[in-house]
């Protein structure tokens, strides 16, 4: 049925899929796209470690880490130091130690049964939204711990290829649009069930997660990174702004 609105561009939904193959398969497409999500970084600047040469009383040379607190660890002290020949900033990027964290990601998935159990879905009317809730579970869950999987294996296994030949959770796609397309780690995750039906399955509830991207060389995290270098590069339509920015001489 037509929603009056012929013309309403067709909103993309977020997802969790599991990368690699696996039973039961693992995907979840989010009921309503989360409000609003939490992203995070931090990087950490330090002064340069220092050493010192010391003689042994055997003679023989040793090097020894000075303390945390010593003026050649000092960041601040680094920042004030002469740098003869060199243009200061860039010398200071050059001596700074950095150590980068991976990118956070923390928002809200909303499953709510209400329409589909007006609709007289039998499935929802049955389990609510259990479905959904017992995959995204799953998704934090060694690969090893599978009821099916180990049936399939069992009753199928020639030496060949294994469902559940991993002690580890699955790597999950975090899939936000065409541009982000994130290999993750689910962190953390906290269901809050709310509303249930007559059998007490849930039929309302919000799940928190929280996620560390996996950033290297595989391809989705490729694929999202030449994207957003491509966002930067587009971002050089507005560098006319910097006129309202520099102060003119």
């Amino acid at each position: 049925m037509s929603d009056g609105f012929p013309n309403k561009p067709k909103i993309l939904k977020g997802a969790f899929v599991e990368y690699g193959i696996s039973l039961p398969p693992l995907f979840v497409v989010f009921q309503f796209n989360p409000e609003q999500l939490s992203r995070s970084r931090s990087v950490n600047f330090t002064g340069p470690g220092g050493q010192v040469d010391m003689q042994s009383d055997e003679g023989e040379s040793e090097t020894l880490k000075t303390r945390s607190a010593n003026r050649s660890n000092s960041l601040r002290e680094l920042h004030q130091r002469e740098f003869e020949g060199e243009d200061d900033l860039l010398a200071i990027r050059s001596a700074q130690n950095v150590t980068f964290t991976e990118e956070t990601i923390a928002f809200d998935i909303r499953l709510d049964a209400t329409e589909d159990l007006n609709e007289g879905n039998a499935i929802v009317g049955e389990f609510g939204i259990l479905p959904q809730l017992s995959t995204l579970e799953l998704m934090m869950h060694p690969k090893s711990e599978s009821v099916l999987g180990n049936l399939v294996d069992l009753l199928g296994s020639d030496g060949g290829f294994s469902f559940t030949n991993n002690e580890k959770p699955p790597i999950v796609l975090f899939m936000w649009g065409y541009t982000r397309v994130l290999p993750v780690n689910i962190t953390s995750m906290s269901i809050s069930e709310t509303e249930f039906n007559t059998h007490l399955a849930p039929t309302r509830a919000t799940v928190s997660v929280n996620l560390t991207v996996i950033e290297g060389k595989s391809v989705p995290y490729t694929y999202s990174k030449v994207l957003k270098e491509s966002m930067s590069v587009l971002n050089l339509a507005n560098i006319t702004d910097l006129a309202n920015v520099v102060v003119p001489g």
